[in-house]
Order: structure tokens, then C-alpha cells, then sequence
């Protein structure tokens, strides 16, 4: 694959593996205002989708300046938003009728074409949709071409990282589209992301977030059956996750995930249930581009049996369970 990246808000803290030569670098600005802890107000971005993810989204957005305009089909979820400074919508409708920018944060992307043929009547030229959802590349591809043929952009711009991380703007954007959409992006990446990343057409970023789930994953499955293995050695499991944190043997998902798995707190940043999802995704792209996966394919059996023990609306760092 040929690499034409761009990144935004890149922190400096040493990154271990080289980045390609072309890409460019755009310098942090800051989020907050001096006084008030939030910049001025200003456009209203449209926000399809307040799960865990989004409604992280809408509170990095409003917190960047930006007034926030949501609609969830949970009104739980819409409650949630307003209690983090947006506006609940009526209708997903409504949201497109009002916006010209629209976040889009949704369990996957037959969804996403659910809602966007719900809308259907709002959508107009030069409507730009960012859309985070995590799904078959093949369908961010036909779903840009389709949205393109109407003058409506579209990019798929992937989050790697948790809700949490998002909060804390410690995310990548990985996007795929064209490359002037993307740029048209940089202010809203800036709220919650400490780099973004433009691959190439649409389909890109779904690519990418395909791969990094992978390697995402089975980092934390393997973080789990170590510390499952200490726990029958009788070693301390904080020394032990110490002492990996030191070792040859780290992944940064024992930042995040060993203290949950220490603790035994598995509400959810991002649920079991939505990584197995993921994994399914993979496999399939796998199985389409011919490649081989014997790791990720026990763990979707891993997963699976998880999901399957009641465990999958849990944080996906509950996995340990299944190696007690």
C-alpha cells in the first residue's frame, strides 16, 4: 500500500516506529480558553450516535468551541448529551436539516445506512459526514462513492482508542477520503485526537482500524492470560503488571487495561461484545484478501465464548475472566 498520510496535533513524545517521509505536521494549539476553561462558541456539528464513543465525542467537540447539536434512539443517551453541554435533536432528520458538518458514531455501518436513508430528505450538497464507526471497508468504499455521486463528502475517519482516551484526547484518527475533506476535518481532530492520519481513498481508515484492532486485541488477550498465569504461579499480580510495564514483554494496553483488570472494574470504556464485532470484521477481510490469522481466529472463539458467558456488555478488559 502507498502511504499518503497527514497528521494533526501531534504531541512530542518519542514515537517508536518511523513515520512515512511525506507526512506532514501541524503543530498542537490549545483547546481551552484562558478564562473560562472552553473556547467561544461556534458552528454546530451534528452528532449521529451517543454510545460510550460519542458521547465522549460531543464532550471533547463543546469543550473545543463547538455548539453540539445530537440524536440518539436512546433518550438516555440524549440525556447524557445534554448534560455534557450539547442539545438533543428530535430526529436524526433534524440533525442533518441543521448541520453541515455530522459526526457519525454508530455500532457499525449498516446502521450508518440506515440512518443516513432516514435522513435521506435532509442530505444536500456539500454536506460533509465524518463518520467513526468501525465496519467492512468495502462498505466505506461504496459508501463514499455513493454519497460523492450526490456532492455529499464523506470520510471514514476510524478512532483508535477507548472512550475513555477520547476524554483525555489520547486518540489516532485514521481516515480515509479525499485528501481537501480531510484537511476540512482538522479542526474537529484537534478536540479529541493527538494525531490523525489520511491513507488514501475511502475504505483507508476502516482498513487501518481493522489492523490495529488486531494488534490491539490480542495484546490485551495476551495481557490477560499472563496475569492469569501469574495468579496460578501465586505471583503479585501488581508487581507482576509493574514488572511487564518495565520488560521487553510491554504494550501501552497495560496503561489502560491492566489497572482494570487489577481492580476487577469492568465497566465498560468499550464493551466485549463490540470487539468480538470487530474481530468478525477482520476475519472476513481476511478471508477476502487471502490472508492467514490463527491468532485472531482463537481469539474470536475466545471472545465468543465470552460473549456467550454473559460477559459481553462488560468492558472488553473482562476477557480475563475467561482465563481464571
Amino acid at each position: 500500500m502507498t502511504w499518503r498520510a497527514s497528521a494533526v496535533n501531534i504531541v512530542s513524545t518519542a514515537i517508536p516506529c518511523s513515520i512515512p517521509s511525506g507526512l506532514r505536521i501541524l503543530r498542537a494549539v490549545s483547546l481551552e480558553h484562558p478564562e473560562s476553561g472552553r473556547v467561544v462558541p461556534g458552528e454546530q456539528i451534528g452528532l449521529i450516535g451517543l454510545g460510550l464513543m460519542g458521547n465522549a465525542l460531543a464532550e471533547r467537540l463543546w469543550q473545543g468551541g463547538f455548539e453540539i447539536l445530537g440524536w440518539d434512539i436512546s433518550p438516555e443517551r440524549r440525556e447524557d448529551l445534554r448534560r455534557v453541554g450539547g442539545r438533543a435533536a428530535g430526529s436524526c432528520d433534524e440533525v442533518l436539516a441543521a448541520c453541515l458538518r455530522v459526526v457519525l458514531s454508530l455500532p457499525n455501518l449498516e446502521v450508518v445506512a440506515q440512518v443516513l436513508h432516514e435522513g435521506d430528505a435532509s442530505l444536500r450538497d456539500g454536506h460533509l459526514l465524518v463518520d467513526t464507526t468501525t465496519g467492512s471497508p468495502k462498505q466505506a468504499e461504496a459508501l463514499g462513492k455513493q454519497l460523492a455521486s450526490r456532492g455529499i463528502f464523506y470520510l471514514d475517519a476510524t478512532v483508535s482508542g477507548s472512550s475513555a482516551q477520547v476524554r483525555a484526547g489520547e486518540v489516532i484518527v485514521m481516515a480515509g477520503g479525499p485528501r481537501e475533506v480531510f484537511q476540512r476535518c482538522e479542526d474537529l481532530f484537534r478536540c479529541f485526537a493527538r494525531h490523525a492520519f489520511h491513507l488514501g481513498p475511502c475504505g483507508s481508515g476502516a482498513k487501518m482500524k481493522l489492523v490495529t484492532n488486531l494488534v490491539l486485541g490480542l495484546n490485551r488477550a495476551a495481557l490477560a492470560e499472563g496475569l492469569a498465569f501469574a495468579e496460578h504461579l501465586q505471583l503479585n499480580l501488581q508487581e507482576t503488571c509493574a514488572i511487564l510495564r518495565e520488560s521487553m514483554a510491554y504494550s501501552r494496553i497495560m496503561d489502560t487495561k491492566g489497572p482494570k483488570m487489577l481492580s476487577g472494574d469492568f465497566t465498560p470504556q468499550a464493551k466485549l461484545s463490540q470487539h468480538l464485532k470487530d474481530v468478525r470484521l477482520i476475519l472476513e477481510a481476511a478471508t477476502k484478501s487471502g490472508a492467514r490469522l490463527p491468532l485472531t481466529q482463537t481469539h474470536k472463539e475466545l471472545l465468543a465464548a465470552a460473549e456467550a458467558a454473559g460477559l459481553g456488555e462488560l468492558d472488553n478488559s473482562a476477557i480475563l475472566e475467561m482465563f481464571r
